[in-house]
């Protein structure tokens, strides 16, 4: 985790928020010590504790964070979380986009967790996509981490995903795979999505290292891994949810991508009390 990365997207939220300055509290505050204490209102598993203190430091360098609870913890309803002790105007600063992100990723990492823990019986492993809200999405991978789901790429420099239009613009999935190999580092991987066999026999066909079953049926999938089983990674993709994910599973897919566990989060509810 880049320190750098962090701060600069922290203050960016903060500068969203607060612009030239924050008038009501500008207004009432005169900057005497002060302590918060952060608390969940319901259950889930928690995510974002680690931003609190880099974000209180961009607007008061002598403060105290006391984390009673961990990213990853699984928090009841009534739980502290931390104790903030800085100035009155720095904690009302803070407060909206702290809770924010607090709440934004504590339900996406226990949406992850939700779908992690029932792939544990298996060697399938849930993972996100780029289906995240523009520039939040280190957070937002953060939390499904922090719930038990693998990371898929980042974003469209870390990975090749040859996708249906990359596929009709290259004039079919082999020649889209080898210009794909020349422009990158052999260290690179390459993933292919397919909606049918023929495809996945193609892409196999060329080496590709992933190939993506997208939107395929049970029944395609299980044909699938039947004839091509240990010859490359298999990801399924699309209409994921919770009630298919054993169904999935049990064909022996190695990771199942949800863009879900993240655009179809709820946040959870916390709040910031001065004492």
């Amino acid at each position: 985790m880049n320190p750098l990365f962090v701060k600069d997207s922290l203050k960016a939220f903060l500068l969203e928020d607060t612009y030239y300055s924050d008038i009501t509290t500008d207004s009432i505050c005169s900057n005497r010590p002060a302590k918060a204490i952060i608390r969940a209102k319901e259950d889930f598993v928690l995510a974002g504790s680690i931003f609190i203190e880099p974000l209180l430091k961009l607007m008061d360098e002598a403060f105290c964070v006391e984390l009673f609870k961990h990213d990853g913890d699984s928090v009841r309803a009534g739980d502290a979380i931390a104790e903030v002790e800085s100035t009155d105007r720095a904690l009302l600063y803070i407060e909206r986009t702290c809770l924010n992100i607090l709440q934004r990723l504590s339900g996406i990492a226990t949406k992850a967790y939700t779908f992690a823990d029932i792939l544990k019986p298996y060697k399938t492993r849930i993972t996100d996509t780029r289906k995240t809200t523009p520039g939040f999405r280190f957070f937002e991978k953060y939390a499904v981490s922090v719930g038990g789901g693998k990371n898929h790429r980042m974003g469209l420099f870390d990975a090749v995903l040859i996708k249906d239009n990359h596929i009709k613009a290259a004039g079919g999935i082999k020649r889209a795979v080898e210009l794909a190999r020349r422009g990158v580092s052999f260290t690179t991987k390459i993933e292919v999505e397919c909606s049918d066999i023929g495809e996945v026999e193609e892409a196999i066909a060329s080496g590709v290292d992933i190939v993506m079953l997208d939107n395929m049926s049970l029944g395609q999938m299980k044909e699938v891994v039947s004839l091509f089983r240990g010859e490359v990674v298999f990801e399924a993709s699309g209409n994921i949810n919770e009630d298919n994910l054993r169904d999935i599973a049990e064909i022996g897919i190695d990771y199942i991508s949800s863009g879900s566990i993240i655009h179809h989060a709820c946040w959870v509810d916390i709040n910031m009390k001065l004492e």
